[in-house]
């Protein structure tokens, strides 16, 4: 592990903010960024902001410096904080409550060179292959 940043409490349900984790995780950092500038989702805006932290992590605590493509996502979470109990008006004199969700969004940054020559695309997804009946 290079580098890893954390923020806590942000007024963010997780199961939102998991649909845009999923789709930087395992990238590099350049390709990450450009993914969190063009997604229309309002959870980017947060994500970016913790691995831009991580990133300014990585070229300060250490000697060498990094450019944004020599350092991938290893690990971004994206769990459940604390909920904000409110209660709503309902009818007939009740009270309904509403949950706002918070989350903790923590990412880990490694270097692409330490895992081996492309480790950005061994961290993704692994595709299985299909035999079909003609292979058979």
């Amino acid at each position: 592990m290079i580098a890893k940043a954390e923020a806590k409490y942000v007024r963010l349900s997780p199961r939102k903010a998991s649909l845009v984790v999923d789709m930087v995780k395992g990238k590099t950092v350049e390709e990450a960024v450009f993914i969190l500038e063009n997604v229309n989702k309002r959870a980017a805006r947060p994500i970016k902001k913790v691995l831009d932290s991580a990133f300014a992590n990585a070229n300060f605590n250490r000697q060498e410096k990094f450019l944004s493509k020599d350092l991938y996502i290893s690990r971004l979470l994206a769990n459940g904080g604390p909920m904000l109990m409110r209660y709503r008006a309902a009818t007939m004199g009740r009270a309904t409550p509403v949950r706002h969700r918070t989350t903790h969004l923590r990412v880990e940054l490694e270097s692409v060179a330490s895992k081996g020559g492309n480790a950005a695309k061994k961290a993704g997804k692994k595709v299985k292959s299909v035999k079909t009946k003609a292979e058979s």
